[in-house]
């Protein structure tokens, strides 16, 4: 893959998210995706990155703004940095309680490529910081 391709894959990847429109994400991963989850375990494939985006339409309306999207010279991997803005819609297991809580955050992606779609998604955010906003 090349690097323009990647970054087009990455686009297309994040204005389906601020689109809510999860199949256009899933379109974008491989099978057998890796999902690291910010302060959590793996996840792989598909099926489990599609729980992932219900549990968190769910729990968390949110919209991604300042995208910064980069790709190595060679197109095997990328980034995002971007900054979340969110309202906490229900209570996620073992964190606070939601009540619309308002949030900004900035946060970041890494990625794999493979054969032309997205085999790997890690996400990094503080999630001190979160809590502090949503606990505020």
């Amino acid at each position: 893959m090349s690097q323009t391709a990647a970054l087009a894959l990455l686009d297309r990847y994040y204005t389906a998210f601020n689109a809510g429109d999860w199949e256009g994400m899933l379109a974008c991963l491989s099978e057998d995706v890796a999902h690291d989850i910010n302060q959590g375990a793996r996840q792989v494939g598909k099926g489990a990155f599609r729980s992932f985006l219900a549990h968190m339409e769910r729990c968390y309306a949110e919209q991604l703004h300042d995208l910064v999207l980069m790709a190595s010279e060679d197109g095997s991997r990328g980034a995002a940095e971007f900054v979340v803005h969110g309202e906490y819609l229900a209570t996620d297991k073992g964190l606070p309680e939601a009540t619309g809580q308002r949030y900004v955050l900035p946060a970041g992606a890494f990625f794999a490529f493979a054969d032309g779609l997205i085999s790997r998604v890690t996400v990094y955010y503080n999630l001190a910081d979160w809590e502090a906003q949503v606990i505020g």
